[in-house]
């Protein structure tokens, strides 16, 4: 009797109270949504477009073309962009990987931070030239440039001659590409002041090219999946 009267005396032993870290204490940040690459592609596409759009209004530009090309697999070349302009045209090809590009005019494949391999742009970019080339067999004095806009997520390792001026193909990052432009369009115009084409040649040619585009939707994935194709094999 006497052990219960002094158990009622005694208090139950509190429970610890649970430990909180400083990291549950700070609100869990929301996750980044993921950007899918096509949509980094389209977004680096469109930052180049506006570019384009900021040149002289005396030059002519078109974006996302699918032309015909008998020699490609697909049938078709899927240009990014198209300057014309009175003393050249410039074909351009956009890049988005992030790492050291590696490469020269002649490798056959070019590596980005020697994990994965890409197909040479500039052999890439020579096939669409020469679909463009005969598109416009009536304008047979075109000098065609070659330009590779890649993002500043990356950094090169390339033949220095492909970021020089005086050369007809060049490699560039995406925020210096209207400069490399002017520089370029100064040069032609110093080497031969008088210009290939008039004005309105300028827009003719433009609209020879854009009134080929293939926009059906059905033939662009098809073009897209044979590309995919072709790139596997020549890993």
């Amino acid at each position: 009797m006497l052990k219960k009267l002094l158990s009622l005396f005694h208090s139950k032993p509190a429970k610890p109270e649970p430990k909180i870290t400083p990291k549950e204490t700070q609100a869990k940040k929301p996750a980044k949504p993921k950007v899918a690459p096509t949509r980094i592609g389209e977004l680096g596409e469109h930052k180049i477009s506006i570019q384009l759009d900021q040149l002289s209004k005396q030059y002519q530009h078109l974006n996302d073309l699918l032309i015909p090309n008998p020699k490609a697999r697909s049938g078709y070349s899927q240009i990014d962009h198209l300057l014309i302009t009175p003393y050249a045209i410039f074909v351009i090809e956009t890049k988005n990987y992030n790492g050291e590009i590696k490469g020269t005019r002649e490798d056959r494949n070019w590596s980005v931070s020697n994990r994965f391999k890409m197909y040479n742009p500039l052999m890439q970019n020579y096939g669409h030239i020469k679909a463009v080339e005969q598109l416009l067999n009536d304008y047979p004095n075109v000098r065609y440039i070659s330009m590779i806009s890649f993002t500043m997520r990356c950094r090169f390792s390339i033949d220095p001659e492909l970021r020089k001026i005086g050369s007809d193909e060049l490699i560039v990052y995406d925020v210096e590409l209207t400069e490399f432009i002017e520089r370029k369009l100064a040069r032609l115009k110093a080497e031969n002041p008088s210009p290939r084409f008039t004005d309105e040649e300028v827009r003719a040619i433009k609209a020879k090219i854009a009134s080929v585009n293939i926009t059906d939707p059905a033939i662009r994935t098809q073009h897209i999946e044979k590309s995919k194709i072709v790139k596997s094999t020549s890993k």
